[in-house]
């Protein structure tokens, strides 16, 4: 098996790699994808080092040639970033002049990252489509997922999205309840980056009122919002959801520190200095930091999945289809599913109060316009989209931050210039 990894030079990616060397020896062949050439070959080096630690046969390439790389793949997994961390300080930074969050995954961040990824991520899954085994699943993890996805969706490939949020939770329930991570199916419901736990299903029986009894002041701060607001929904939101649920004291809190990207940036420089060590076989400590945790073994897992059809449970992205009946058949929504050869398909669904379905309605409306500006390009789409996001919502906001967001980013959108 051929796995091709679009944007391998991140500094991600020997937590990927580090996956796939300890839980799956069925792949033959690792190819890193990445235009930057010199940094890929210092990733690439490293990743083949981390490879023959663990004993795994499988080769690691590397190369600057996409179509090269994606040849033969038969998975494709896309974790690039258009622009760099320069453009993430720029989706962090500008919205805050408008007194708005400042995140590269929703709000005016986000949407900025949506109109110069989009394009780019559907140029690869087209010349995937002509080169990759046939069947080839591709595999985003690119933010921001649920709008990558959906734009796939829409173009006719064969992908799903996948975020590390379900598997941290997972995880972090697990050792709560002093049981094996396996054993702990998630109540996980929403779009991506807006996604709440309502249930913690171990052995068939529901752990979560346990956890809210017990671990409520732990959870809420992991989550970095109230207690009282874990209580009141009586589930745990994602960490995203303090963008909504604590908005302007966010935005307070984001004018006096350096930016999330500010600090990876520095961070990136550090942990490739690291990389560049001919002795480092490991993945360093600092990569812990960087962010993407369980990455790796969500993205093994799925892969597995599909590769194997054993049914797993696995969150991923999957258009709606029915399963949430306030959103129409074609938003793509983030959900607990069962997956094989054929694909992801939901979990049955309980009910969704209103408590949460407004808010996954107004995002979801939101999600539509951006693809729509990311694939056709203009001012007013632009415009429209950020009008109907939740964070912004008022034309004087709307009108701003379109402009910001357009100059921010000439140099990616040829159409703004």
């Amino acid at each position: 098996m051929k796995i091709a990894v679009v944007g391998g030079g991140s500094t991600y990616t020997p937590e990927l790699i580090d996956g796939f060397a300890r839980l799956d020896a069925d792949i033959n062949e690792l190819t890193l994808i990445d235009p930057a050439a010199e940094r890929l070959d210092v990733i690439g080096r490293l990743a083949a080092r981390i490879m023959r630690r663990h004993g795994h046969p499988g080769r690691v390439t590397w190369t600057s040639d996409l179509d090269a790389g994606l040849t033969d793949a038969d998975a494709v997994i896309i974790q690039l970033r258009v622009g760099g961390q320069s453009a993430r300080i720029s989706d962090e930074t500008f919205p805050l002049d408008c007194g708005c969050v400042g995140q590269e995954t929703t709000g005016a961040g986000g949407l900025a990252k949506a109109l110069r990824t989009i394009p780019v991520v559907l140029d690869v899954a087209r010349r995937a489509r002509l080169r990759a085994a046939p069947g080839a699943w591709i595999v985003n993890f690119t933010n921001p997922t649920g709008l990558l996805t959906r734009a796939l969706l829409d173009d006719g490939h064969r992908a799903v999205g996948l975020c590390n949020v379900a598997i941290g939770f997972q995880r972090r329930f697990a050792a709560l309840l002093d049981v094996a991570p396996e054993q702990v199916t998630l109540d996980h419901v929403g779009l991506n980056h807006l996604t709440w736990e309502r249930g913690v299903l171990v052995g068939g029986a529901d752990r979560l009122p346990e956890l809210l009894d017990r671990h409520l002041d732990t959870l809420a701060d992991h989550v970095g919002l109230p207690p009282e607001i874990l209580s009141g929904l009586e589930c745990v939101p994602s960490y995203y959801l303090r963008y909504f649920y604590s908005h302007d004291r966010v935005v307070a809190e984001q004018r006096g520190t350096p930016s999330r990207g500010q600090q990876v940036a520095d961070m990136e420089r550090t942990l490739l200095e690291l990389y560049a060590d001919p002795n480092l076989d490991t993945k360093p400590e600092l990569l812990a930091q960087r962010g993407g945790a369980y990455y790796s073994e969500a993205a093994v897992g799925l892969i597995g999945s599909l590769r194997r059809g054993d049914g797993a449970v696995h969150a991923v992205n999957v258009r709606n289809d029915g399963t949430l009946p306030f959103l129409p058949d074609e938003a793509v929504i983030e959900v607990s599913c069962r997956v094989d050869e054929d694909g992801a398909a939901p979990l049955p669904v309980r009910p969704v109060g209103p408590h949460l379905s407004g808010l996954m309605a107004h995002v979801s409306g939101y999600e539509e316009l951006a693809v729509q500006a990311a694939v056709h390009g203009g001012r007013e789409r632009v415009y429209q989209a950020l009008l109907a996001h939740p964070l912004v919502g008022q034309h004087d906001l709307a009108q701003g931050l379109t402009g910001r967001l357009l100059a921010e980013n000439t140099a990616h959108l040829g159409w703004a210039a």
